[in-house]
């Protein structure tokens, strides 16, 4: 949101015009699961957040529950919630494993899930329990048409 604003103050102060984008940004190298989050594998080690579109609906969040490091997730079950000003939603992982590392950050600034899904607003890392997992998901493509779909039907 705040990047947006940014964007058209100083589209404005510039004189350029911006073009209007009615859908979230979505990044190419990630895969992605119908329930919203994103996942980016690095060898064995996944690092998860939720989706632009996901943060976009959510408006702003105010609160992110975190899973303990060591805990065991299990693709398509909640490990934590995301709490906005609109609803709480909760967070599913899309692959299998063990809890490395959590992002403690969140619990300082959870607008981070807003400003940079991708990169610092990023929720935990997971030691992958199954590689094959991955296959099931969406990529970047596929995700975008699946929001497109998903947001038409509201």
């Amino acid at each position: 949101m705040a990047l947006r604003l940014w964007a058209t103050r100083t589209a404005s102060y510039l004189r350029v015009s911006l073009i209007s984008r009615n859908f979230a940004t979505v990044v190419k190298d990630l895969k992605y699961a119908d329930s919203h989050e994103w996942v980016k594998i690095e060898g064995n080690s996944a690092t998860i957040g939720i989706t632009d579109h996901a943060q976009d609906h959510l408006g702003d969040v105010v609160y992110v529950e975190l899973p303990e490091e060591g805990a065991e997730v299990k693709k398509g079950e909640s490990f934590g919630a995301v709490e906005s000003v609109k609803a709480t939603s909760d967070i599913y992982t899309p692959v299998s494993g063990k809890v490395t590392d959590v992002n403690t950050k969140l619990s300082e600034s959870p607008s981070l899930v807003n400003i940079s899904p991708f990169e610092d607003g990023w929720i935990i890392k997971v030691e992958v329990k199954d590689a094959q997992e991955v296959n099931s998901l969406m990529d970047a493509d596929s995700y975008s048409k699946f929001c497109e779909e998903e947001d038409s039907k509201h």
